[in-house]
């Protein structure tokens, strides 16, 4: 926590995006959760040290990138939110771009957690490299790592500072919220025991 309150992760907008009562049951009651023992979470990071490792020069010349850094740290005291993005690309343009690998397969479309990570990472690239962030990509891994471009618009930004200040609300006033509209994700939810 610092001078303006709890500092959120990424990790807890996109568990927030899947079902609001996670943050509740994390930050009010103090329940792990656990993620770190699902198959995804560990294949997911042993894809990532895989792709850190293989060709740790390359760059996508045909999608603009001229510089890339690897799993960069970002922070915003002003959003209040923090976490490591895959890369960040420099483009030819002069903007640069959030790039994330998803143990995942692409089914023409792209998840809106997976476009409120990207969101959330450009607007912190914004202030953390003082240069523009228009444009977020993802590397769909079980689809013959075929990278797919997500242009943001300002409604997104807005969006994404939304989601924001709903999740510091939620742990600064102990707030129980609405569970998922989709009941489908509590089949396989670590708080179905005790979700009410």
């Amino acid at each position: 926590m610092d001078d303006n309150g709890p500092m959120i992760t990424i990790s807890d907008v996109l568990e927030y995006l899947f079902c609001p009562r996670f943050i509740y049951f994390m930050y009010c009651l103090d329940i792990p959760q656990h993620q770190e023992l699902k198959y995804k979470v560990i294949r997911g990071r042993e894809v990532h040290a895989e792709k850190r490792t293989t060709n740790p020069h390359y760059l996508r010349k045909k999608l603009g990138v001229i510089r890339r850094e690897h799993e960069v740290f970002l922070a915003s005291r002003d959003l209040r939110v923090k976490g490591i993005v895959d890369e960040v690309w420099f483009l030819d343009d002069g903007t640069a771009a959030p790039f994330e690998y998803k143990f995942a397969e692409f089914k023409h479309g792209v998840f809106s957690t997976y476009r409120y990570q990207l969101v959330l990472h450009a607007l912190m690239i914004q202030e953390s490299f003082g240069v523009a962030a228009t444009r977020g990509f993802i590397c769909f891994v079980r689809s013959n790592d075929h990278v797919e471009e997500v242009r943001f618009s300002e409604e997104d930004f807005k969006q994404g500072r939304r989601v924001i200040q709903d999740i510091l609300a939620i742990i600064e006033t102990g707030h129980y919220p609405k569970q998922t509209r989709t009941a489908s994700r509590c089949i396989d939810c670590c708080y179905r025991n005790i979700c009410v």
